[in-house]
């Protein structure tokens, strides 16, 4: 990339994606179809999930989930307040209850031991959606354990984490059904879209008749539903995106690695990956300990690096949230320390020097 600025996310699109979708342009099948069939099996067959339906776009595929699953009116789902608000609103408008547990300090994502805490009280709780913030999976050994002792569903986000993996098993076949969105700044993208995973045959064929107005056959509508379909445009693009995974996966590790090399003696806490599980980096998320974040991310846009704020207000606090009674301390503290750096693979290695030599120096400076 090495220009003068550098972005915070860069989609990585090329001449093959771009002939697959003038091959679909060509055969005059550009809605749902065929591509979008073949799009969904081999991203299931990447997850090591049974089955998957593609959806418009993330939050569709949360929405279209938790129908599946049989989540609605008077069900409960807890899960983090540190995520995109889309989460939430997916249990909305499922028309559950949500609410929030609070996270692990170093991982960002729920913390199994909050969860656990309220289970013992005695909480009702009916499903569980775990987010994989950041592109590193949430503790799903344990939560997958809490699951089966206490019946509830659990439910992946992984819209940010594709490629991911928890003991060698990836994100998006580790719980009842997983869910991925391909925004433009997602790890691989369809410009806009999502996926739902899932090795439950019932839960796809529900899934797959609810983003298809409730679609039998024809036109037989078994129940009410939406049109969350996916184009075969988006799918073209997408299978030639999964295709790349591997490669712009490998470059994102390396470009963190990188950037912890040169932030090791930085008052800057980097990034953490427990022993079990593998990062993906759709974002490389620095605490600022010690040092200003607005001040550092000011002094960062000043020298042409883009940085992330993700999220400076916890789903909680939000106006749409703040009704409920919450308790989430290290969620709203995260809120006011986190920035994140670029770490896409769009970067050169002059890039990563920059940016790593830039977040070191001023924190040196500052400290």
């Amino acid at each position: 990339m090495s220009s003068d600025h550098i972005p915070i996310a860069a989609p990585q699109l090329g001449a093959a994606e771009r002939d697959r979708v003038a091959a679909v342009l060509e055969s005059g099948m550009i809605a749902d179809g065929p591509e979008v069939r073949g799009f969904e099996r081999e991203f299931a067959d990447y997850c090591g999930a049974d089955h998957g339906v593609a959806t418009s776009n993330g939050t569709t595929a949360l929405h279209a989930a938790l129908h599946a699953l049989g989540v609605g009116p008077g069900d409960r789902v807890l899960t983090t307040p540190f995520t995109f608000i889309a989460t939430a609103n997916a249990v909305a408008f499922a028309g559950a209850e949500v609410d929030f547990v609070d996270i692990d300090p170093r991982t960002y994502n729920i913390d199994p031991d909050a969860l656990e805490a309220r289970l013992r009280a005695g909480e009702r709780v009916d499903a569980v959606i775990a987010v994989h913030l950041y592109g590193l999976p949430a503790d799903m050994t344990r939560l997958a354990e809490l699951a089966e002792e206490y019946d509830f569903l659990l439910v992946e986000d992984a819209a940010q984490a594709h490629g991911a993996d928890v003991e060698g098993r990836r994100v998006g076949s580790l719980g009842d059904a997983a869910c991925f969105s391909f925004y433009p700044t997602k790890n691989m993208t369809t410009s806009e879209g999502g996926m739902i995973t899932t090795t439950r045959a019932d839960v796809a064929e529900r899934a797959a008749r609810f983003v298809d107005h409730g679609r039998v056959s024809g036109y037989e509508h078994a129940e009410v539903g939406h049109n969350f379909r996916m184009t075969s445009i988006a799918a073209a693009i997408g299978r030639v995106q999964l295709e790349r995974l591997p490669e712009f996966t490998r470059a994102r590790q390396a470009n963190a690695a990188a950037l912890t090399e040169y932030l090791e003696d930085s008052p800057v806490t980097t990034p953490y990956t427990p022993p079990d599980r593998t990062h993906v980096f759709h974002q490389y998320t620095v605490a600022c300990d010690g040092i200003e974040r607005d001040a550092l991310k000011s002094y960062l846009d000043a020298k042409g690096i883009a940085t992330g704020v993700y999220y400076p207000k916890p789903v909680h606090e939000q106006p749409a949230y703040e009704h409920l009674a919450v308790s989430a301390p290290v969620a709203e503290e995260a809120a006011e320390r986190v920035l994140s750096l670029p770490v896409h693979p769009g970067l050169s290695e002059a890039d990563v020097e920059r940016v790593g030599t830039a977040v070191a120096n001023y924190a040196e400076v500052a400290r």
